[in-house]
Order: C-alpha cells, then structure tokens, then sequence
C-alpha cells in the first residue's frame, strides 16, 4: 500500500500502533485468513474495473444458479476505476456474508450454533476498554489533503454497487457512529453513504420504521440548535463489530457491548482523531466527519434490498475532517440490492434469532419451532413464515402470527404460520399449504394501520399498508404427499448420477412422507406393490367387496362394520 505520509504533511503515519498485542478476538484480516483457509474465498488477482466490474462478477453466484453452500467471498487485488486509475487498497465483497457458513466463521461457530451465540450475547453484555495505539491510526489524512484528487475519500476503491443505474460509488460495508447528545451513548447502524467528493459525501439513515438510532441523534441536535452532528464511518471492523450494524438493537443499546458478548472478551475501541466518538481499533477505515443538520442534498439512484431502484432523494450531507486507516487496509464492501445478497444473509441470521426468541421466550408460545424471513426479491421485511409443532393450539397459532406482524415496524406484512413439514425456503410448498391446509374465510385476516416500511415509494396510495395473516396449519390429520418415499429416491438418484445425467439439485419437497392419515396396512400394501406382489393385493382386496354401496365412500382397513348404503 502506498505511504502519503513520505510526501505530504498533512498524511502522518503513528507506528506505535504497529506494537499493539493481538486482541482477543479476530480482525478482518484474520477472517479472511481463516476463509481462505476453508475454502470460502476467491482470490482475483486480475484486473478489475470497481466502477463496472466488480459488483457484477460477484452477483452472479447469487442469480447464476449456484446454490447457497457454494457461494464465495472474493477478494480483488488488482483494481481501476472507469478512468484507468489504479488503487492500492484491495476489496473483499461476500466477506462477512456470502453464505451462511462464511457469517458463522466470522461469529466463530458453527451455523447451528448462530441463534444461541446472539442470546448469549445479548443477555450477557461486555464494556469495551479504551485503548490508546490502534492499527486504524497507523496512517492519517486530514486538513486540506482531503480535497485533493487521489486524497481523503478518493484514496478509496469504493465500487459502484449497481451499475447502469446508480449514480455514485457508495458506501455499503459500513458501521456508522453516532452518539446520542444527551445521554453520550453511542449508536451504530448500517447506512449507506454516496461519495460526492474527496471530502464530502450524503449518508442516508431515516429508513428504520421510526427512526434509526442515527437519525434519533440527527433530530436531537437538530433540536438543540446543533448545526453539525459528530460521525465516524467504519469500514472493516473485526467481524463481531461489523455484525452489530445490520442487527437491529433496541434504540439506546450501545452494540460495543453486545459485540464484547459475542466475543466474549471487551472489544478494543479508540477516541477518533477529529470527532469527539469512539471506533473500534482494529479497523481498517475510518472516515470521520460531521453531518450538517441545517440542509440536505441529493443523494442516489441507488439500487435497493426491496428488489427497486431508489430514486433520488434529499438526505445528509456531510463534510470529511479525516480519514485514517491500517497500513495494510483491505476495504469491505457488501453485495446488496435484489436479495439474496449479502445483505439479505446478513440480515437474515440475524433477524430470525430476534423473532424466535420473541415469538418461544417473550411471549412463551412454545408451540413456535422456527420463524423464517423470506429472502428472494421479497428482501426478508415483507413476508414471515413461523413453523409450529403439531397439535399447537389455534389460538397459540394466531398469537404468533399476531406476535410476528407486530414485532417489527418494517417487517412482517405478510404472516404465514406452517407445519414442520413445509420448507420456508419453498414458496411452491407454502402455496402448498396455503392452498390445501386453509380455509381463507376462516384462516386469512387483514389487518389496517402498517405502516410502509422499507420500499419503493408510493405516494399516491398515502403512508399506510396493510397486513395479512394466514394460517396455513394442517388442521387434523391429512394423506400422504404423493412422491416417491426417500428411500425410492436415493435408489433412482443414485443411477442418474451412475448415468451421468446432469447435476441434480433436490427442490424440497422430493420425496413423499406421511402427514397423519395413514395405515401401517397400506405401507404393507406398498412394499408388496414394490416388489411386484400386486396381485397378492388384489387378493385382499377382493375379499372386501361389498354390494350397494356408493362409488368414492371412504374405506378404512380398521372399520368393523361395512359402510352404509
């Protein structure tokens, strides 16, 4: 990486920093040592163009077929922009979340292990301990360096997230710190931040249904008469920091704690160079600034998770005081927009966690199994499938749908309860269910006074939705889905994969299984039929024929007397 600091005096290096002892947690870079290790990380040392290039060559693993357990984070070495320059500083994009396996080695468990980790964390918060020598400090630019071309934030590889539609490289990858200024309690959250200048750049964080804890400290100096409000961007926090953006938190939570429960250890953090925050010291970025609370700017298109370009909006600019970074930076950036993405992963292992826990622990349904947030197109805020064990009772049912609409603001305007036998990854199996499993004017209520939430604007419709609830439960015992049973389908997917057929990749359902109304008689039945023994039935059935009975009544073999005509 290239050192500023030889040539220019307003870009200072501190090597002090290089002696600080390794922390007892990984930072990126040994999460991205620990990918590679495991086989999780492409490396793509050819040249890449971040303007046109990047964002696309790795959205193809999420819309090429490849299935989840296959998906890759890479890291790109060789980049220029749209105009032929070269940068220095490499990117990761898929890093934290390219699959859930990649999110459960930066939580330092294994997938299964994720929901427990988050309680755990959560209930048993850890202070973060100040420290005064930070590998983020190791190379500083501030003062008039940062206008320069080739300075401040034009120093940064930033790719363009969408391109042909957005209008900006932007920020994605990011833990933004606020601080509220009554209480002095930091917040950080995820928002993304267009570059409009070396020094200047619009962050947009009013999304959350109510107001994210950024924008609450954006309104309270407003409030106060403040014209500027103090902020530091952060790009590449150790994992269990960079966790904490996306991770919806009570407003008020200061999520260095919760990160110091995940790690089990207090999270290093350091007063920044030129805003009176807190950021974490093992960070590879930091750009430091102050939001102007007096006027807004435009900012966007920008391609977003509800699957929609947002069109361009005022939101807050913001003027850059300094950037700071490691010597050896490597810049995250998140793969975003349509899900699934990163972000949608991202989003996902953290939010379901939240739900089940309200759902089982809060509101003690014990009934509620799973709670599962749909992620394709639908971007995991717009439609919620609870899975509930059977013989749950029917008002527990419509409690967790109740529950699960209402948990949050933004999600959950579509509630969907199954049994444990419909995939929520399948939507051909919920429509499955809802089809064959509800009554819609029994098993279907709407409900007034949603709010929007996340997604394209609709002005002409005002700002209330609506919400849906279907229980889509079996409701008593029903027949068998009718495929193969597994076994049969391992026997005949071993000789297709014998014949050299094309790949298979199972769509759940792919084999039948019993959903309660069965006979151990019929599977004796079957097993006959599958070893040629027809006739061997017919034989029985030939000894139950009956007269003057009406074509389609039911037979049971455990009825003792025969139907009536």
């Amino acid at each position: 990486m290239t050192d500023r600091a030889a040539t220019n005096p307003h870009a200072r290096t501190e090597d002090h920093a290089m002696t600080q002892s390794k922390p007892p947690y990984n930072d990126l870079h040994d999460h991205l040592a620990e990918l590679e290790r495991r086989g999780l990380l492409t490396r793509v040392d050819r040249q890449i163009d971040k303007d046109s290039e990047m964002h696309p060559l790795v959205r193809w693993q999420f819309v090429g077929g490849i299935q989840e357990k296959d998906r890759k984070a890479f890291l790109f070495t060789n980049i220029v922009d749209g105009k032929g320059r070269k940068y220095d500083i490499p990117v990761v994009v898929g890093g934290m979340a390219a699959n859930r396996e990649v999110y459960g080695t930066g939580m330092g468990c294994s997938v299964d292990a994720i929901q427990a980790k988050w309680d755990h964390a959560i209930a048993n918060p850890i202070d973060p301990v100040e420290v005064t020598d930070a590998p983020c400090h190791e190379i500083i630019e501030d003062g008039e360096i940062l206008s320069q071309e080739g300075h401040g934030l034009d120093l940064l590889p930033i790719p363009v997230s969408t391109p042909g539609f957005d209008s900006a490289p932007t920020l994605s990858a990011t833990n933004v710190i606020t601080k509220d200024p009554v209480t002095g309690v930091q917040n950080m959250g995820t928002y993304r931040c267009a570059l409009k200048a070396s020094d200047r750049l619009v962050v947009r964080m009013a999304t959350r249904v109510g107001g994210a804890g950024g924008y609450q400290h954006y309104l309270s100096h407003k409030e106060r008469g403040d014209n500027e409000m103090p902020v530091a961007i952060v790009l590449g926090c150790p994992p269990y920091v960079a966790f904490m953006g996306p991770q919806k938190l009570p407003i008020g939570v200061d999520e260095f704690t919760v990160a110091g429960g995940l790690a089990g250890a207090p999270i290093n953090v350091v007063k920044a160079k030129t805003v009176d925050l807190m950021v974490p010291a093992e960070a590879e970025v930091v750009i430091e600034g102050y939001v102007d609370t007096t006027k807004v700017e435009p900012e966007g298109p920008f391609g977003e998770s509800h699957g929609h370009v947002a069109l361009e909006e005022y939101n807050m600019p913001m003027r850059i005081t300094a950037v700071t970074r490691r010597r050896d930076a490597v810049i995250p950036s998140y793969i975003s927009q349509v899900a699934p993405s990163e972000s949608s992963v991202i989003k996902r292992v953290a939010y379901e966690p939240l739900f089940l826990r309200h759902l089982r622990d809060t509101m003690s349904i014990k009934g509620v199994k799973k709670v599962s947030l749909h992620e394709p197109l639908t971007g995991l805020l717009r439609v919620t499938v609870i899975t509930v064990a059977p013989n749950t009772p029917r008002t527990e049912i419509w409690r967790a749908l109740y529950g699960a609409a209402f948990f949050k603001g933004d999600c959950g305007k579509i509630c969907i309860a199954v049994n444990e036998d419909i995939d929520p990854d399948s939507p051909d199996g919920i429509l499955w269910a809802m089809a064959y499993r509800s009554n819609p004017i029994a098993d279907v209520q709407t409900l007034a006074h949603r709010g929007q939430g996340h997604g394209p604007k609709r002005e002409a419709e005002g700002e209330e939705d609506s919400t849906l609830l279907i229980d889509a439960t079996m409701k008593s015992p029903m027949p068998p889905l009718a495929l193969p049973t597994q076994d049969y389908m391992e026997r005949a997917k071993g000789i297709w994969e014998e014949m050299g057929l094309p790949k298979l990749t199972p769509q759940s359902p792919w084999f039948g299984y019993s959903l309660g109304e069965w006979h151990s008689e019929w599977d004796a039945a079957a097993a006959r039929a599958a070893q040629g023994e027809y006739l061997e039935n017919g034989k029985i059935s030939l000894g139950r024929q009956i007269p003057w009975v009406k074509p389609e009544t039911r037979f049971s073999p455990d009825q003792e007397t025969p139907p009536k005509r």
